[in-house]
């Protein structure tokens, strides 16, 4: 069979045409079949989901109705009780604001209508889901439920005669027994400490072995701009067997208790928490811990404290709780002791408390009733103390003076000895004794004022009169001022600089200028610029103190300026110093043993220099 020419092309063609058919066939079958599978995909995802949605609705609801008949059981014979919606009760007077809750029958929020929080509104204490105050009790069956957990629905409020407001929630049980708790608080007029009495009838059936277990869990919001600062000034207080006794948060994390106590508090700088158990617990654990700054909680504390509950229908156990800030006055009309854990010298500074307590804080307290102004006050108190030490202040510059008077004849000696410093010393002593001058003098009246710089310095951190009062540039006066701000964190100094800070040191160094312009020259560099090192190190060390404090050192140094000033050139009188010193001269020389023995040993000294310098030639 012959094929011609374009019988060939017909087939090729033919060919070509078959397999560009099959081919693109293929290919949009293969399309076809990937765009179905991936349809099925979304088929299979969406019911793949659609079924975990389901399971996990359906575990959701498994899970809730597991918890809702753990619940009951727990509940036992108060199980109705597990049926109720939440519901809210809020009593105040003219210093609190308290809600309760129905759940538990406890405080869900507690407001101080006198202090504003760092968020503008009202500082707010207890307000977090971890608060709560618990107890566990039986409920049948041999179940146990805590009390936080059980609602107690029967809801009643008045207000007594005296003008105090009383709320009571009680949980019944639906059973025959007759059992029944009532937690009743009352908050009375004018007044931070609320009375919370725990009623219970048939408590011998609803506490193990007549013992109470109760948890108070208290988390304490961070109340001040500077939350490093204020968990510093953050203690954990009691009363055991009547004495009182406290520790600072950061450095323990556990109290176990074995004897009684009365009751067991936290102090946040400038607010306090308190549970006070009036029969007194029997024994107990504190434990606590201080989160991280940015969970803004400056304390998250459990205490497990177990108390004995008396015998009665109805058996009755009396609590209080305090709620509201660290003012000595108000804790200390309680009679409690709670007074105790306002900082105003504890630990190794506890010497200048009654300086505090007997000085300083009434005499401030007049000037803020006299003024209404915290910042004059502080300037007031300043002038106060600065009248009070003024012999002190007076007996330091006249030794000075005669410091100053001396200065020709010590700079002959330098001249004279040179580099001989044990010489130099021992003429110089043999000087000061001749001229009837203590160099110890100007030295001696500084370091009986140190108390008071101790005093001032635990009043200005616990001193909750000056939170949030304005003066000058700053906006709080027992946080530091920064006006001044960086932007970046500075090693030692912060992200700010206070600007009362700036004035505090600039006055130390006036001060520490013109005191080296009066004494004596010094041979010694160390003791030659410490006085004006001294200022320096002051602007790290201040710059994150309360700026009512700083203001306080400000007005010192201006005053202490004034007095040098007028002391020195109005009422010294030199030439007068300068015959007294004559005079001293002329009188017969009585050796002290102690100058006798630093005489002796001066001696020793020298010979024992004179001996190996000669055997070094």
């Amino acid at each position: 069979m012959k094929f011609d020419r374009n019988t060939i092309i017909g087939f090729v063609v033919l060919g070509l045409l078959f397999f560009g058919y099959f081919y693109f066939t293929n290919k949009e079958q293969k399309k076809y079949r990937e765009q179905k599978a991936r349809e099925q995909f979304v088929k299979d995802s969406i019911a793949k989901a659609n079924a975990s949605k389901a399971d996990t609705a359906a575990l959701a609801r498994d899970s809730a109705k597991n918890d809702s008949i753990k619940a009951i059981a727990k509940a036992g014979v108060f199980h109705d009780t597990t049926k109720k919606t939440e519901q809210f009760v809020t009593i105040q007077n003219d210093l609190i604001r308290v809600t309760f809750t129905s759940k538990g029958g406890q405080p869900k929020k507690v407001e101080l209508k006198k202090f504003i929080g760092p968020d503008s509104n009202l500082v707010k204490m207890a307000g977090t889901d971890f608060d709560k105050i618990s107890y566990m009790i039986s409920t049948g069956n041999q179940s146990t439920a805590p009390s936080s957990d059980l609602y107690f629905d029967k809801i009643d409020s008045s207000v007594n005669p005296d003008g105090s407001k009383k709320v009571s929630f009680t949980l019944p049980s639906f059973d025959s027994s007759g059992r029944s708790i009532t937690h009743e608080y009352i908050i009375k007029k004018d007044d931070y400490l609320v009375d919370f009495n725990v009623k219970m009838n048939k408590a011998d059936q609803l506490l193990t072995g007549g013992s109470m277990n109760l948890t108070w869990q208290y988390a304490a919001a961070q109340q001040e701009s500077d939350i490093s600062y204020e968990k510093q000034n953050t203690q954990v207080g009691y009363v055991k067997d009547g004495e009182f006794d406290y520790h600072t948060a950061q450095k323990r994390s556990s109290k176990e208790f074995s004897e009684s106590v009365s009751w067991i508090g936290f102090r946040q700088r400038f607010f306090f928490a308190i549970l006070v158990a009036r029969d007194k617990f029997s024994s107990g654990r504190i434990e606590w811990t201080m989160p991280s700054d940015t969970a803004k909680t400056i304390l998250q504390s459990t205490a497990n404290m177990k108390l004995s509950v008396p015998v009665g229908t109805p058996s009755v156990v009396p609590f209080s709780i305090y709620y509201g800030p660290s003012d000595y006055h108000i804790l200390k009309s309680y009679g409690l002791k709670f007074e105790k854990l306002v900082n105003l010298g504890q630990g190794m500074y506890s010497f200048v408390r009654p300086l505090n307590r007997f000085l300083i804080l009434p005499i401030f307290d007049f000037f803020r009733g006299f003024t209404g102004n915290m910042g004059i006050a502080i300037a007031l108190l300043t002038l106060f103390i600065r009248l009070i030490i003024s012999p002190l202040t007076y007996s330091s510059y006249l030794s000075g003076a005669k410091m100053k008077a001396l200065r020709p004849e010590i700079a002959a000696l330098k001249d004279k000895f040179g580099n001989d410093r044990q010489a130099m010393s021992m003429e110089q002593m043999k000087l000061f004794r001749e001229a009837g001058v203590n160099p110890l003098g100007g030295c001696i009246p500084a370091l009986l004022q140190i108390p008071i710089f101790f005093a001032l310095f635990s009043f200005f951190n616990s001193e909750v009169a000056l939170r949030g009062s304005e003066f000058l540039w700053s906006n709080d006066l027992a946080a530091f001022d920064d006006p001044i701000k960086f932007g970046v964190h500075i090693p030692l100094l912060g992200s700010h600089l206070s600007l009362f800070n700036i004035t505090a040191c600039v006055t130390s160094f006036l001060i520490s200028w013109y005191s080296m312009s009066m004494t004596p020259d010094q041979s010694n560099p160390v003791l030659k610029y410490m006085p004006y090192i001294f200022p320096v190190f002051l602007l790290f060390f201040f710059n994150r103190l309360p700026s009512g404090l700083t203001w306080y050192y400000t007005v010192s140094n201006l005053v202490t300026l004034a007095l040098q000033f007028v002391i020195q050139n109005y009422i010294i009188d030199h030439n007068k110093i300068l015959a007294k010193i004559e005079e001293n001269r002329k009188k017969p020389k009585t050796k002290s043993k102690w100058q006798e023995r630093m005489e002796q040993v001066q001696e020793q000294q020298k010979k024992m220099r004179e001996m190996q310098n000669r055997n070094r030639r």
